[in-house]
């Protein structure tokens, strides 16, 4: 097997029903991509369209059994099996663009023939929400295109603009030695993976077109409000642990540390705004604990996020300040279709 350039991991638990929409958009990229299709313990057919597919195409296709452990652990698991210079995840139910995939992977070997590595390449990413348009997110304000650049180059991050796991490709070894840690039996953990490594990434590159196309509309998907209801405690462990993960006052670059906090802020912002919609008693004082948790236990994080304009709206518990916050939960879910 020739060396690879790129690994892509595809986590997968009872699949079988959209996988193959993956697998059809990456495998046309060649043989310098390697895809890594990790099966989480499913128990449908799932193994049986991986097997076809690993024996179709032996020279980039590898099946990947594991016990279940959940979607961040399937993530490791694929970045401890993956041999590609970078790495990437594709969820099972989402696609990529194929003519995209092949313009990224071209400059990246180019780039790697002339002795230019990145830790970190960045791309746009579409929701495709069942019933509407699809929606573009886009770093072309945030992100100097068609340059390698560091984090002190880079713009002020609009609300909604935030780097997510569909719009990053890293360096494989930054992720094998950076100590990234995913929790198993965990959702949300894409929050974790698309910020703990951040401050170790020097090098950067922006793609200023769509790679990844991130599909809204299963009823048992993580992001479906109903679900995001039952597992609000999962995501107020996501982003305490998020919160613990760094200390901004260490991080180099101030315009990074900057996004950082934005990112947690969103986080708060999440979980506020999921208790306020849910709207018992129990769940507005869930979020009014919440809040005196992070500014007690995460003091330092607080710190940061607190000089954000949004923070005394997401913090505060009285009527006024909730009905803010579902008007503008609502507001926000019409523009970027997060859920």
């Amino acid at each position: 097997m020739s060396e690879k350039l790129l690994s892509i991991a595809i986590p997968c638990y009872n699949s079988q029903d959209y996988v193959r929409r993956a697998l059809d958009s990456v495998v046309p990229a060649g043989e310098a991509l390697e895809v890594l299709i990790v099966d989480d313990g499913s128990t449908d057919g799932t193994a049986a369209i991986a097997k076809e597919y690993e024996e179709k195409y032996p020279s980039v296709v590898r099946y990947l059994y594991k016990e279940n452990g959940g979607h961040g652990d399937a993530v490791m698991f694929g970045v401890a099996h993956a041999t590609g210079l970078y790495y990437r995840v594709l969820d099972s139910d989402d696609w990529i663009n194929t003519e995209n995939l092949i313009r990224m992977m071209e400059h990246l070997s180019a780039e790697k023939k002339a002795g230019v590595v990145y830790d970190m390449a960045l791309t746009n990413y579409v929701y495709e929400k069942v019933g509407e348009k699809p929606k573009e997110i886009g770093y072309g304000s945030a992100l100097p295109s068609g340059v390698t650049f560091s984090w002190d180059e880079i713009k002020k991050f609009n609300y909604g603009q935030n780097i997510l796991m569909h719009s990053i490709t890293y360096r494989l070894e930054l992720i094998k030695t950076c100590g990234l840690r995913l929790p198993k039996h965990t959702f949300y953990v894409d929050n974790l993976y698309a910020y703990y490594p951040l401050p170790f990434a020097k090098k950067l590159y922006y793609f200023d077109f769509d790679l990844y196309h991130y599909f809204i509309g299963r009823q048992d998907q993580s992001v479906n409000e109903s679900v995001m209801f039952r597992r609000i405690n999962q995501q107020e462990q996501i982003a305490f642990t998020m919160f613990g993960m760094h200390d901004l006052s260490n991080v180099e670059s101030p315009k990074l540390r900057r996004y950082m906090a934005q990112y947690m802020l969103m986080m708060c912002a999440i979980v506020s705004a999921l208790y306020v919609r849910e709207g018992s008693k129990s769940s507005l004082q869930a979020k009014k604990i919440f809040w005196e948790k992070t500014k007690t236990r995460y003091h330092s994080a607080y710190s940061y996020i607190k000089k954000f304009f949004p923070t005394p709206f997401l913090s505060h518990t009285n009527w006024f300040t909730n009905i803010i916050i579902r008007i503008g939960y609502s507001i926000a879910r019409r523009i970027y279709h997060f859920n």
